[in-house]
């Protein structure tokens, strides 16, 4: 096979949300990330509901992962080749595929049921490079959890490169399934930081699919019928979880409606009079705590780590105007905005970053940042996987 010079790559990302498939081209000709398209591919039900289901453990679950590990590169290819067909793209121009895969179990720290942390992304690499014809760089994580790091956040290391050199602190808040933020400090003596601040649209979607038709509250509209039970709010804040210092990551795997159920009943168990508070518990307020939930452990971290700041939003939680209203409110002193607003695509930043993971091993760039995720020691990360 020729060696590819290109310095065009795609990156492909599959949330824990498990909307959809989202692909992104970027040009790193000059050396930094320059988005050139974007494409997204939904799921289906079916898709969507295989994925969900495996975030808890189950029955038969090696079946069903690993037959759902290659049903995911096939879509994965699909979007591909649909998308490189839409932008008339020749693949002899594409130097690799960087896949972030489709995480469906993460467990980065022991734990009374986890002897061995572990993490697993599914979206079979050999699969996806062989239905593409292009050279696919996968399984980003593992390298940095046998160095004693939790394996992820891994963006920040992209955030890094995508902001060199900016004026003021910048966070890069990404609201996916689970919400993570990047620290970049103006102040080059600090450490950049990046970590999981908790749930993001995973709480607030799992709520709304057991009252509603859906997958999600479309802008929070339901949610901002309902108020914000105080109480209850602090009761969430006090997990253990979100009272963990960084490094720290996590997944759907905890913050579930497992997770929402037990806290509400702790919660009514604790009151003075909980046959009053369950009867105020109304579906619509448990939807308004929930969002302020995922707004406040956010906000939180940001005034922790700075007093002034530009604070870029992205991920598919930042379509939800009641959450990214919330999100402003509680920064009052802080330029809050989309990355949409400095030209960059808010709903490819975690696609593109996967194209710079890709884009990282071929020219043997660090890709985790051990201040954020743990590790013993910078590193390359990924596996390669040819046609």
């Amino acid at each position: 096979m020729t060696v590819n010079q290109s310095q065009l790559y795609i990156g492909i990302m599959s949330g824990t949300s498990a909307d959809g498939i989202d692909l992104a081209l970027v040009d790193f000709s000059t050396g930094k990330p320059k988005l050139i398209s974007s494409y997204y591919q939904g799921y289906n039900e079916t898709t969507y509901k295989k994925i969900t289901e495996l975030y808890q453990p189950n029955t038969n679950e090696i079946d069903k992962a690993f037959t759902l590990d290659v049903l995911l590169a096939k879509q994965f290819a699909q979007a591909i080749n649909q998308f490189v067909s839409q932008e008339n793209i020749d693949i002899n121009t594409i130097a690799a595929i960087g896949n972030h895969g489709q995480t469906i179990r993460h467990r980065p720290s022991i734990t009374s049921e986890i002897a061995t942390p572990f993490t697993l992304q599914i979206g079979c690499n050999q699969t996806l490079a062989t239905l593409t014809g292009i050279k696919v760089i996968g399984d980003f994580r593992t390298k940095d959890m046998v160095l004693g790091g939790q394996g992820a956040p891994l963006v920040p290391a992209f955030h890094k490169a995508l902001f060199p050199n900016e004026p003021q602190d910048v966070f890069v808040i990404n609201i996916g399934g689970i919400a993570n933020v990047t620290f970049l400090p103006v102040d080059k003596s600090k450490s950049i930081l990046g970590f999981d601040t908790g749930p993001g649209n995973a709480l607030i979607d799992d709520w709304y699919k057991t009252h509603k038709q859906g997958r999600f509250d479309n802008n929070g509209e339901w949610a901002q019928s309902g108020n914000v039970n105080t109480a209850l709010l602090n009761h969430f804040l006090k997990d253990d979880y979100l009272t963990l210092s960084a490094p720290k990551s996590t997944g759907r795997e905890y913050f579930n409606m497992d997770w929402v159920n037990k806290n509400i009943s702790q919660f009514l168990q604790s009151s003075a009079s909980n046959l009053a508070q369950e009867k105020q518990l109304l579906a619509e307020d448990i939807q308004a705590t929930l969002t302020a939930l995922t707004a406040q452990t956010i906000t939180d971290q940001v005034r922790l780590l700075s007093t002034k700041a530009n604070v870029y939003l992205c991920g598919g939680g930042t379509l939800n105007t009641y959450l990214f209203n919330l999100i402003k409110q509680n920064l009052i002193n802080f330029n809050v905005t989309s990355s949409d607003t400095i030209n960059i695509n808010s709903d490819a930043l975690e696609a593109s970053a996967f194209a710079w993971f890709a884009y990282a091993f071929d020219k043997k760039i660090t890709g985790n940042i051990p201040a954020v995720t743990g590790a013993r020691k910078e590193a390359v990360l990924g596996i390669e996987y040819q046609p």
